[in-house]
């Protein structure tokens, strides 16, 4: 891979002189979805699948992107002194927001790039290609510039940057898992406080399996923001009566007795998701270190019917998948995972159960849905790194 991305590297830019090659994961939620942003736990892990570039400075202020993945859109060119300048729907906004929050976080970017991209995530399946081109792109600064930054610090530049360059009102769950991603190890994360341990994945007979519904999503177009702004409704009616600040910070049994300050129907459906969520990590986490591999599947299948009923992010094609992968012999749990409207679903499966499992899902869902879903076998990998 390494050889293949160099070779393109000097056929795009005229020499592979100074250039070096790094990799940042994506990543894929086990548990806890549309809790980040409010104040629960997330359980995600870093995948051995991601984002690669070859990037090296330049002598003047230009930033010189290409991707392999968009070689039609050529190199797209813009100067530090413009990187305020968005195309609106251009991948490049992602690798230029990084340029931008590094400044405005008082790192500035005083010389221009040449990066070229890879990436071996689907686009659009919510395993996260966004974030681990933010983070890839933080580390390559990070690396090329000296900034004395964390890898926590480069998830939080990349939210930022997300959140406030790109528009998108995401939590910090995405950034962190690639950040701060182990090999064999999922990540629970308190996203209240950032506090975190890493909890090692024994699936002992078992594989994760994706499935990617094909259904091609945006967040900054979806009703992501406006899940999130349904919370923050909610929240602020509970804390006209109790003294909190997320939904994360309430049980089940708290929850229920004080959601007529709510008054609205679909919102408190969305806050009982984001508490009952929560609390459906924190359990799976106990289930996982207690070796109780069928709790955690039931976990996870009870949190997809959450994000269906109440939540209301899964669809058609979510909703399919899902329903035909507990059909399968072998299968300990399923859910859609990542922001919903598409992309993909996970599942623990026995291995003796993978390739049939895959056959069968993947027949009946074309048969329903009309086109096919892509499946991945996956390994839990580590977080950004020079190759």
């Amino acid at each position: 891979m390494k050889e293949k991305l160099l070779k393109r590297f000097g056929e795009v830019f005229g020499s592979t002189e100074s250039a070096a090659v790094y990799f940042a994961p994506g990543r894929v939620n086990l548990i806890g979805e549309h809790t980040d942003y409010n104040g629960g736990h997330v359980f995600p892990c870093a995948l051995t699948i991601g984002t690669y570039a070859v990037a090296r400075l330049r002598s003047d202020d230009k930033l010189c992107l290409y991707s392999m993945n968009f070689e039609d859109s050529g190199i797209g060119e813009s100067t530090l002194g413009a990187i305020e300048e968005k195309t609106a729907g251009d991948w490049r906004n992602y690798p230029k927001g990084i340029v931008w929050a590094f400044g405005q976080k008082g790192f500035p970017v005083d010389k221009g790039l040449d990066i070229l991209f890879y990436g071996n995530i689907p686009n659009g399946s919510g395993l996260s290609s966004s974030a681990s081109i933010e983070v890839l792109t933080g580390f390559i600064l990070k690396e090329l510039f000296g900034f004395d930054v964390t890898n926590q610090d480069l998830a939080l530049i990349g939210q930022f940057s997300e959140n406030r360059y790109n528009g998108v009102n995401c939590g910090i769950m995405d950034q962190f898992a690639i950040a701060m991603g182990k090999k064999d190890c999922a990540i629970f994360l308190d996203t209240a406080d950032l506090s975190y341990e890493y909890a090692p994945i024994a699936l002992d007979g078992a594989k994760i399996v994706i499935l990617n519904t094909n259904k091609k999503r945006g967040l900054g177009d979806s009703k992501y923001n406006e899940r999130r702004s349904e919370c923050e409704a909610a929240l602020a009616a509970l804390q006209t009566k109790l003294d909190i600040r997320s939904l994360g910070e309430l049980t089940e049994e708290a929850f229920e007795e004080n959601k007529f300050l709510i008054g609205d129907e679909v919102k408190i459906k969305r806050a009982k998701h984001a508490v009952y969520e929560n609390q459906r990590t924190i359990k799976a986490v106990k289930a996982l270190q207690e070796k109780d591999l069928a709790l955690f599947g039931r976990l996870m299948t009870a949190s997809h019917d959450s994000l269906r009923d109440d939540y209301e992010v899964t669809g058609a094609e979510l909703d399919t998948l899902v329903a035909e992968a507990l059909k399968q012999e072998g299968t300990i749990g399923a859910r859609m995972t990542g922001a919903g409207f598409g992309g993909c679903a996970v599942s623990i499966v026995k291995t003796d159960c993978v390739d049939a499992f895959i056959e069968n899902v993947g027949k009946a869902y074309a048969e329903k849905i009309g086109y096919n879903a892509d499946f991945y076998v996956v390994e839990i990998g580590g977080g950004p790194t020079v190759l």
